[in-house]
């Protein structure tokens, strides 16, 4: 993978002209494509603009201070050697051009701006430094005034020979197996049709470089992002795995509408793992600081818990799981469905895939909460990030 030093040589690169015609093309689509990557280019750019300007203000500087020193060193002296008639030598004249009488009196009103300029200068490279090092650790550490998202770090499991055998996979009738590396990060999906498209939320697979999807009883399948939805939070996936079968009929249906303030809510998720149950009401119709692209829940989740699904008590998938208040256990968010629906129609619309086969009945209705979940939990996934 390319480091930040990498990044900044590219940048430098295309900035001065350095990039061949096809190179350049390259970084612009990715740039117009990659959110995350243009916001590291603008942050390239702001730095090495500041600091050029800095340093063009301290050889500005530098060049004034050195006329200062010629002029002191090169002032000129005159001695008459006559003697006025009261018996004293006259005494000596500095002599001092046009020239030099302009560059004092521009150094004299202007010392107090440049010096003025120089500290901004300085007090601007730290702030941006600053800022730099604040963006790095949100990427770290994903969170935004008090929001955070909910993938979960995957701790190591010790490779003794049983963790192994829990681990393996056997792919294509035991002919090759997974690695028994657990991943990087992990979160939570859910199936969107049954011939093999998933949803989870978008940054449970941001980086990722490889994926993998994870059922309750430790089936495997290889996935794929096809579409992510950047500013709504959503992903949707495709599993490529030659032995996948299909999820069979989906239990339940997406609400297309708003759902009720106060609604009772569920989901289930995998902040460990095994599954786990979350209840609650549906507390506000809009999302943090008011983002009306998001619910809020009053379901406590973890991480790990991002991109499951948010269903109301007729077994309608009405959100997906994205995130929670940093100082509010109880807050949580998640993206409407709505939003996923458009982003479906948008895209079969578009033809830039196969029709999405969505349910068109819920056999959830009418249900009773357990018989629910036990029709949910077959549907619901772990996501496996590697990179």
């Amino acid at each position: 993978m390319k480091t930040e030093a990498d990044y900044y040589a590219l940048f430098e690169a295309y900035r001065t002209g350095g990039l061949t015609a096809p190179e350049r093309a390259d970084l612009e689509r990715r740039l117009a494509a990659d959110p995350n990557f243009a916001q590291n280019f603008a942050d390239f750019t702001q730095l090495t603009s500041t600091l050029h300007g800095y340093g063009e203000r301290l050889a500005t500087r530098r060049k004034l201070h050195a006329i200062q020193a010629d002029m002191d060193a090169e002032q000129a002296v005159r001695l008459d050697g006559e003697t006025l008639e009261t018996g004293h030598p006259t005494m000596p004249q500095l002599y001092i051009s046009p020239v030099e009488r302009k560059l004092r009196e521009f150094w004299g009103a202007h010392r107090a701006t440049a010096m003025v300029a120089a500290s901004v200068a300085v007090m601007a490279v730290f702030a941006t430094l600053l800022g730099l090092e604040w963006w790095r650790a949100a990427q770290q550490q994903p969170s935004l005034y008090g929001y955070t998202v909910l993938r979960r770090e995957v701790e190591r499991i010790k490779r003794t020979q049983k963790a192994m055998n829990r681990a393996i996979n056997q792919i294509d009738g035991g002919k090759t197996e997974i690695e028994t590396n657990p991943g990087k990060f992990s979160g939570t999906g859910f199936a969107l049709t049954a011939d093999g498209y998933l949803v989870t939320s978008y940054h449970v697979i941001q980086g990722a470089d490889s994926l993998l999807i994870e059922s309750r009883d430790r089936q495997r399948y290889r996935a794929e992002p096809v579409f992510t939805d950047v500013a709504h939070d959503l992903a949707i996936l495709r599993i490529k795995d030659q032995k996948f079968n299909g999820f069979g009929r989906l239990p339940y249906s997406f609400k297309r509408g708003t759902a009720d303030l106060g609604e009772k809510v569920f989901t289930l998720g995998y902040p460990r793992e095994d599954v786990v149950f979350g209840e609650g009401s549906l507390s506000a119709r809009s999302g943090f600081e008011g983002d009306t692209a998001f619910y809020q829940i009053s379901i406590p989740v973890n991480p790990g818990n991002s991109g499951g699904p948010l269903l109301d008590d007729r077994g309608n998938l009405i959100g997906i799981i994205s995130g929670r208040q940093m100082d509010m256990q109880s807050a949580a968010f998640a993206t409407k469905s709505s939003y996923l629906m458009r982003l479906v129609d948008s895209l079969s619309a578009a033809g830039t895939a196969q029709p999405y086969n969505m349910p068109r009945t819920n056999q959830m209705s009418g249900t009773t909460r357990r018989q629910q979940i036990r029709k949910l939990q077959d549907y619901v996934f772990v996501v496996k990030v590697y990179e």
